[in-house]
């Protein structure tokens, strides 16, 4: 019994000791004499507790600031790749900006390159027309002179003969003179002109060509239309050439009319002239305005819708054809209100050429 009882004691003395080293090396010593076990197990485990929450502290420390650094990173990331995003965006809206101005370079550099070669066009035109005018006009006139008193006294025999020549020759002067027309036209003598009357004025003269009674022409140019100022002759002109072309393309019992707007935001006024004629075919209507380009063989001289364009740029305008084959044409001329030179205060009526 004896040794039982020392061999418990000494236990009991070895766990103390143990639970001394135990406290000792987690910080809590008790100094205390006479504490139990239970003492010794509670303060061993409040010390595992304690440092256990300060290393989780610790970790949860270092994890949170590593978010923290995650999500800086990230916020810089996303901006980084937005700058990059707007760069990129405005590099392509700039290549497309470029790509734009180059076409439209392009674009201008086709215009002026057809513009020079209508140009050079004109010049080769202008000297052929004035030196053949004088080489042609003054014998011709000696020509037709003659065949005109030789066909007041020529028989039946010969006078169908004579007339056909006194037509070409006439035909030669008109050529001659569309030529003259085109390559040098007179200056432009700007009045006021009240469209409504040049209409009117015009389709009275004109219901009198042969071409035109078997059409109906209708005028619905309103009254209420503001004067232009222009050259009343080359307007005249040009409207006479559109509607003779517009009666040539249109059978028997067909319409023309010829109506007008005018553009109180452009400071223009368009006039169209529509017909239901037969229409131009789409390979031609590029062609139309070229000078001695005609699809009336043995009627025309090519330059009446030469002419009719060089007037009306002449004035700051411009003339523009629609057409579909089979289904009529729509001729726009667009003349600004003031035209290229409109006098200051001048309040003449235009002269009307019929």
């Amino acid at each position: 019994m004896m040794k039982k009882a020392r061999r418990k004691a000494g236990r009991r003395e070895c766990v103390q000791r143990a639970a001394e080293r135990l406290a000792l090396g987690s910080g809590l010593l008790l100094a205390v004499p006479g504490f139990d076990l239970s003492q010794i197990w509670l303060q061993v485990l409040a010390g595992v507790v304690v440092t256990g929450a300060v290393g989780l502290t610790a970790v949860w420390r270092a994890h949170r600031n590593r978010e923290q650094n995650l999500r800086e990173e990230l916020r810089q990331a996303r901006e980084e790749a937005r700058a990059r995003e707007g760069e990129r965006d405005a590099a392509q809206a700039e290549l497309l900006l470029r790509l734009g101005q180059e076409r439209e370079l392009n674009k201008q550099q086709m215009q002026l390159q057809g513009q020079l070669a209508n140009y050079e066009k004109s010049a080769g035109l202008a000297q052929m027309a004035v030196g053949a005018a004088h080489e042609i006009n003054n014998p011709l006139l000696g020509i037709l002179s003659h065949l005109e008193l030789e066909l007041k006294s020529a028989g039946p025999e010969t006078r169908l003969e004579i007339e056909q020549c006194i037509e070409s020759a006439r035909r030669i002067s008109a050529t001659t003179r569309g030529l003259l027309n085109y390559t040098r036209p007179d200056p432009l003598r700007v009045s006021r002109v009240q469209l409504p009357r040049l209409v009117g004025e015009l389709l009275a003269f004109l219901e009198h060509q042969p071409i035109l009674r078997v059409l109906r022409v209708e005028n619905r140019v309103r009254a209420d239309i503001p004067p232009i100022y222009a050259d009343a002759q080359q307007v005249s002109q040009v409207l006479t050439n559109v509607l003779l072309n517009a009666a040539q393309a249109t059978p028997a019992g067909g319409t023309i009319s010829i109506e007008a707007e005018m553009m109180a935001a452009a400071d223009v006024v368009e006039i169209r002239v529509r017909d239901t004629g037969s229409g131009i075919p789409e390979d031609i209507l590029p062609h139309i305005f070229e000078p001695f380009f005609t699809t009336k063989r043995g009627q025309g001289t090519g330059l009446g819708l030469s002419i009719s364009q060089t007037y009306v740029r002449r004035h700051g305008g411009e003339i523009r054809v629609e057409s579909k084959e089979g289904e009529g044409t729509t001729v726009r001329i667009t003349l600004p209100m003031r035209g290229q030179a409109a006098p200051e205060g001048e309040e003449e009526e235009s002269e009307v050429i019929a």
